[in-house]
């Protein structure tokens, strides 16, 4: 099964939200998840040792031994989920270069559109070298309802080459921005705001791994 990178060189994206999400959403449906943190900040791997349901997770951040020991991961879990730096580092490099899909959250602003790029760009390097893979996608995070900016964003995301851009959008919640200080994912709250963007999240993540399956 897949390995599958959350990466963009700009910090604040979401990286590590929609890698931890990603990784209890994928355990709710039964399957194994190993979470790898590679991010020298370690927030995924903080944010899943607080966790009441365990994910396991490893810190490599070495580029060569992410390398060598993502794809002897993948022998043991049904997906490895790695959660990248905030750079477009060495480390972002060799999860690009071993991965089965990559994905870019991006938020709808100008600065992080033109940083984007530069991710894309280091995604189609390796699929040259690779011959196609690794598949990728982007999509639009914390976009604000109500505002023309995130159908611009994906406009402009639609531009860049290689690169699938999903039509779904993670909206800006507050529920979500807690729940790293509340020790816990979407899919752990109860309450009618948790369900509404347990449901988006949901649709975004199903729409992502659709991509692996073609």
């Amino acid at each position: 099964m897949p390995i599958i990178a959350v990466v963009n060189q700009k910090g604040g994206a979401g990286k590590s939200t929609i890698a931890v999400h990603l990784a209890r959403w994928l355990q709710q449906h039964k399957k194994t998840v190993m979470v790898v943190d590679a991010d020298a900040q370690c927030s995924s791997s903080k944010w899943l040792a607080r966790l009441e349901k365990n994910v396991p997770c490893q810190i490599i951040q070495e580029p060569d031994a992410l390398l060598d020991e993502l794809p002897k991961l993948i022998d043991d879990y049904n997906w490895v989920i790695a959660d990248g730096p905030a750079a477009l580092s060495e480390t972002t490099r060799a999860l690009v270069l071993v991965a089965d899909l990559v994905i870019v959250p991006c938020q709808p602003t100008g600065v992080d559109l033109e940083s984007a790029s530069d991710t894309v760009r280091l995604i189609q390097q390796a699929q040259r070298i690779r011959r196609g893979e690794p598949k990728a996608v982007m999509f639009v995070n914390r976009a604000v309802k109500g505002t023309k900016l995130k159908d611009e964003a994906i406009e402009v995301l639609k531009l860049m080459p290689n690169v699938v851009v999903l039509e779904d959008v993670l909206h800006q919640r507050q529920i979500i921005a807690d729940c790293y200080g509340q020790n816990a994912t979407v899919f752990d709250s109860s309450g009618s705001t948790a369900g509404i963007a347990r449901r988006e999240i949901e649709q975004l993540f199903k729409g992502a791994l659709e991509i692996v399956n073609e």
